[in-house]
């Protein structure tokens, strides 16, 4: 029985914030090259990785 549309998307919002949360660790140990490697997938996980990889200022400069 396939699962409903409500469901699904509590699994992917499950899989980003625990995505967000590993990012976060790996944060404080980071090189340059890695922050930005980070924003780059940041931006393509969830629609506001914008916004988080400006808060961690990960491609400051």
């Amino acid at each position: 029985m396939p699962s409903s549309e409500r469901r699904k998307e509590i699994k992917r919002r499950r899989h980003r914030r625990k995505k967000v949360l590993q990012f976060a660790k790996k944060l404080d140990k980071a090189t340059v090259s890695e922050k930005v490697a980070m924003a780059e997938k940041l931006r393509q996980l969830t629609p506001g990785g914008k916004e988080i990889a400006d808060r961690w200022e990960l491609e400051k400069r």
